[in-house]
C-alpha cells in the first residue's frame, strides 16, 4: 500500500472500523474465514441486498482484509475469502476485553492534536514509570494481563523446547499477577513457578493462585529487579514483556542479572514484540502516548540485538521460536 493510499485510510479510520463491526455482527468475518464463498451466498445467509453488499465488502478488501475473484459473467458468483483468519484478529482489537479497548482507557486525549508541545518538551503525558505507588502498580498490572493471552499461547507452543521433559522450576521476572505462568501451569503439571515483582503485586498473584487452584505451585517473591540480584535455584529465567520498556544497557544488564542466578545448564527466555513492521503497528498506541514519557523507553528491538547480547554474556545453544509471540531460549554454558 502506497502512502496516498495508506494516509486516505487513516483519515477514513472510523469508517473501516465500523464496516469490520458490522461484518462482526452479521456474521460475515466467520463466513469469510471459511471461505471462498460467493456474494449471492453471502447476501442469503446475512439477508442484505447483494448490490449493496458488495460495495460493502470492497470496503473491507480496500484494507486488505478481504480478496475477491469475479467472474465477468455473473456478479453474484464472485467468490471472496480473508486474507488470514479475521474472527481472532477482530476479537482481539474490537471485543468487549480487547486490548484496545484497555490501552483507550489511559489519558491519550490529553495530548492528542498537541504534539507539537509534547515534542518540545513543554507536555508530558500523564503516565507514571515506573508505577511507584501501590495503585498505580496494581493498576499496570491488572492492565498488562489484558494483553497476556497470545504471550501465554507462545509460551505454551515453546513449552517442550524451554521446559524440557523433567519437572522444572521457573522464575518470571516482572510476571505481572502471574496471569501467564497460571495459565502455563494449568497445563504443565511438572512445572513450579515464582513471580518475581513489586511487593505491591504480592495480592494480585495470590489471588490468581487461589483462582486457579494452584497455590502450592505458583508463589511469589517481592524484589525490585533494577535493584536486587535475581533469586537463584530456578532451571528457567524469563523475561516476558519486560526488557523492551527499559535502555539497552539497563536490558542487558538484566540478562547479566539472570546469566549470574542460573546454574550451568539453567535456561533464560525472552517473550517480547520484536522489532517487525506488524509488531510496529500493534504497539502504536503506546509508540503515540509515551512520546512525552521519557523515564519509559518502550523501544522494540530487532530479535538480533538479543541474540547477539545473549551470546556475547556467554549463552549457547540459542534459539528463536516463531509464534502469537516470538520467544528467544538461550542455555547457560
Amino acid at each position: 500500500m502506497n502512502a496516498r493510499a495508506l494516509l486516505s485510510l487513516l483519515f477514513h479510520a472510523e469508517k473501516a472500523l465500523d464496516l469490520v463491526q458490522t461484518a462482526r455482527e452479521l456474521g460475515l468475518l466467520a463466513r469469510l474465514d471459511a471461505g471462498p464463498v460467493t456474494l449471492r451466498a453471502l447476501a442469503d445467509a446475512t439477508g442484505t441486498l447483494p448490490n449493496r453488499l458488495y460495495k460493502f465488502l470492497d470496503g473491507l478488501e480496500s484494507l486488505g482484509l478481504v480478496a475477491r475473484r469475479e467472474p465477468a459473467c455473473d456478479p453474484l458468483a464472485a467468490s471472496y475469502v480473508s486474507c488470514e483468519p479475521l474472527v481472532p484478529a477482530a476479537e482481539a482489537v474490537l471485543g468487549e476485553r480487547s486490548i484496545e479497548r484497555d490501552r483507550d482507557a489511559y489519558p491519550w486525549r490529553e495530548i492528542h492534536g498537541r504534539l507539537p508541545e509534547v515534542l518540545a518538551g513543554q507536555l508530558h503525558a500523564r503516565f507514571a514509570w515506573p508505577p511507584r505507588s501501590d495503585e498505580e502498580i496494581r493498576g499496570f498490572e491488572h492492565s498488562m494481563a489484558a494483553g497476556c493471552a497470545p504471550i501465554a499461547e507462545a509460551l505454551r507452543d515453546a513449552g517442550p523446547i524451554l521446559f524440557g521433559a523433567t519437572p522444572r522450576r521457573w522464575l518470571d521476572v516482572g510476571g505481572g499477577d502471574g496471569a501467564v505462568a497460571a495459565e502455563l501451569l494449568s497445563r504443565d503439571s511438572r512445572l513450579r513457578a515464582a513471580v518475581f515483582n513489586l511487593p505491591a503485586v504480592a495480592p494480585l498473584v495470590s489471588e490468581r493462585a487461589r483462582a486457579a487452584g494452584l497455590e502450592e505451585r505458583l508463589a511469589f517473591i517481592g524484589g525490585d529487579f533494577l535493584a536486587d540480584s535475581l533469586p537463584r535455584g530456578y532451571d528457567v529465567l524469563s523475561f516476558v514483556r519486560v526488557l523492551h520498556d527499559w535502555p539497552a544497557d539497563v536490558a542487558r544488564a538484566l540478562l547479566v542479572k539472570a546469566r549470574d542466578a542460573l546454574a550451568p545448564g539453567g535456561r533464560v527466555v525472552v517473550c517480547e514484540e520484536f522489532r517487525t513492521r506488524d509488531r510496529l503497528a500493534v504497539q502504536l498506541f503506546w509508540t503515540y502516548f509515551l512520546i512525552g514519557v521519557d523515564e519509559c523507553s518502550s523501544r522494540l528491538r530487532e530479535v538480533e540485538w538479543y541474540t547477539e547480547a545473549l551470546a556475547s554474556l556467554g549463552f549457547i545453544e540459542i534459539q528463536v521460536i516463531p509464534g502469537a509471540f516470538d520467544v528467544i531460549v538461550a542455555t547457560r554454558a
